[in-house]
């Protein structure tokens, strides 16, 4: 017996159980208990991310990123408005700008 207690995709039960007569033991998330396991899974993606460097990994981001709006009850159009929203007013990041130091009146 392993023990993974972590959030999984939706079809990794059925996967497990039909991997020679293995059985998944699931419990469904109440909503608080979900989007906190949720924030726990981004995080790891990140990791999982930065180790790998897998566009594979990005599309696992994503996939999370999107419970988390569906969580809030936020839909990925009115998320998309908003980060559109954002690059408007402050730009994306394609220019790759790296800000080293703000210079303030009165700085030597």
């Amino acid at each position: 017996m392993k023990v993974y207690n972590k959030l999984v995709r939706d079809k990794i039960p059925a996967i497990i159980n039909a991997d020679n007569g293995c059985k998944a033991v699931t419990r469904v998330l109440d909503n608080d208990e979900y989007l906190d396991k949720l924030n726990s899974k981004i995080l790891e993606e990140v990791k999982e991310y930065l180790e790998s460097g897998s566009v594979e990994e990005l599309a696992d981001l994503e996939e999370v990123l999107r419970g988390i709006l569906d969580a809030k009850g936020v839909s990925y159009e009115e998320f998309e408005s908003i980060r559109q929203d954002k690059v408007e007013k402050r730009g994306a990041f394609k220019d790759k700008i790296f800000l080293e130091r703000v210079v303030e009146p009165g700085d030597k």
